[in-house]
């Protein structure tokens, strides 16, 4: 029988903690976990993301999160905490399960971007090439 990926979200949520935005801003302000914006670069570059988040479009995360990989970012490392967010949840929750089924030990999902900019979370926007 075919997964539905409505059946794949849910998975991932099995596996993948929500986090909310105060305990999220928390470990963010102690500097105790990366912050990765699973959105693609149109969605940031209209909106901005969580200040410091470290933007790997969904399509680039296991190439990114795989120390393997010849793709591999060194800012991520399988021991640290990491938390995940997209437009509104899904994309990020997806992530986050391939973040443990890559060895990665805590990983948690913020959700959307908007809950973290409507509770009033720093966010940076990108520079205008045109200014």
């Amino acid at each position: 029988m075919p997964t539905t990926l409505q059946d794949m979200v849910a998975a991932a949520n099995a596996v993948v903690p929500a986090i909310t935005f105060e305990d999220a801003k928390k470990l963010v302000e102690a500097g105790t976990a990366l912050v990765i914006d699973v959105r693609d670069a149109p969605e940031v570059e209209a909106s901005g993301k969580v200040e410091g988040a470290l933007h790997i479009s969904r399509g680039m995360l296991e190439f990114r999160a795989d120390p393997a990989s010849p793709f591999h970012d060194d800012r991520l490392k399988p021991e640290q905490t990491v938390i995940v967010y997209c437009a509104s949840g899904g994309r990020s929750a997806l992530a986050g399960k391939a973040l443990k089924e890559l060895g990665y030990q805590d990983v948690r999902n913020l959700g959307g971007f908007k809950t973290w900019a409507e509770a009033g979370g720093p966010v940076e926007h990108p520079i205008d090439p045109g200014m």
